[in-house]
């Protein structure tokens, strides 16, 4: 039986991931495929904190037995039948990072795979996120504006005189007086060291 599982990252849209997973997959393959895909750190202890559909913690599986078995040695059906609904899955537990698994229900009509297998992707991996990157999705409403609506017009507006301002507008530092300058000295001979040129028109002299 294929399953479906969705990780996302709590309060942001604009992050996700969906794999179909085999139910005889133990939650330590699970673990290696979403570390992988995902870039997270190969030298830390994990953790999968099971919930039920109420949020309840229903067991704990860790590399160590922590009293529901190991991650190698637990499968997903396992987990279902437990009535686990989702997990908090720890990819750094010792400094509680980690992503929500919430299993989205039997994928019909579907051969096995033959690893746990990426469907749907949004988003970049969730380092981005701690660095300070935001999804257009997760910004306040008063900021999404997309070309061509009125706000992004009206946005538009606003910086246009900017943008004229520093193009030789009226604003522009520019001083009337140097700008003639400018043009007294194009008009100026371009012998400029005082060394007379003939054009072979006049008779030269000794």
């Amino acid at each position: 039986m294929v399953l479906r599982y969705r990780i996302s990252l709590p309060g942001i849209k604009g992050f996700a991931r969906v794999y179909n997973v085999n139910d005889s997959t133990t939650l330590y393959t699970l673990h290696k495929h979403l570390r992988a895909d995902m870039e997270f750190p190969q030298d830390q202890l994990i953790l999968f904190k099971g919930l039920n559909a109420d949020g309840g913690v229903v067991a704990r599986y860790g590399l160590f037995d922590l009293g529901s078995g190991t991650v190698d040695s637990v499968t997903l059906a396992e987990t279902l039948k437990k009535g686990i609904a989702s997990f908090v899955y720890f990819y750094d537990a010792l400094n509680k990072k980690s992503v929500i698994v919430t299993f989205e229900g039997e994928v019909p009509d579907t051969m096995p795979v033959k690893a746990p297998t990426l469907v749907e992707i949004k988003g970049p991996n969730p380092i981005e996120f701690e660095n300070g990157y935001i999804a257009f999705e997760d910004l306040p409403d008063d900021q999404k504006h997309v070309p061509g609506d009125s706000e992004w017009e009206a946005a538009k507006e606003d910086h246009s005189d900017d943008e004229i301002i520093g193009k030789g507008g009226k604003d522009d530092d520019v001083d009337d007086d140097d700008e003639d300058d400018d043009s007294d000295e194009d008009e100026k001979d371009p012998d400029e060291d005082g060394t007379e040129i003939y054009d072979g028109s006049e008779e030269l002299t000794l």
